[in-house]
């Protein structure tokens, strides 16, 4: 099972990726792990889609990042948001 993932910070930023442990990646970003998202604040999950195989997750993951949209970023928050 793989992830796209979305993470928000305190001051409203926005990163997105890929993984195949979510809880571990996420721990990672906030140990300071992560260089883009280094020193920005505790940074939490606020969107989350699975995929079978890594190819289509890689595939929605650039699909997400190609749209350079803060609005449309929020758009799929407020749809689908974390499934828990």
């Amino acid at each position: 099972m793989c992830f796209v993932y979305i993470i928000q910070n305190p001051r409203g930023k926005y990163y997105i990726g890929y993984t195949q442990d979510i809880e571990d990646r996420l721990k990672r970003h906030n140990r300071n792990c992560s260089g883009l998202t280094k020193n920005k604040g505790i940074w939490k999950l606020v969107y989350k889609e699975n995929f079978s195989d890594k190819k289509n997750t890689i595939k929605r993951e650039n699909y997400i990042k190609n749209q350079k949209s803060k609005r449309f970023i929020e758009g799929l928050i407020s749809y689908r948001g974390v499934e828990e």
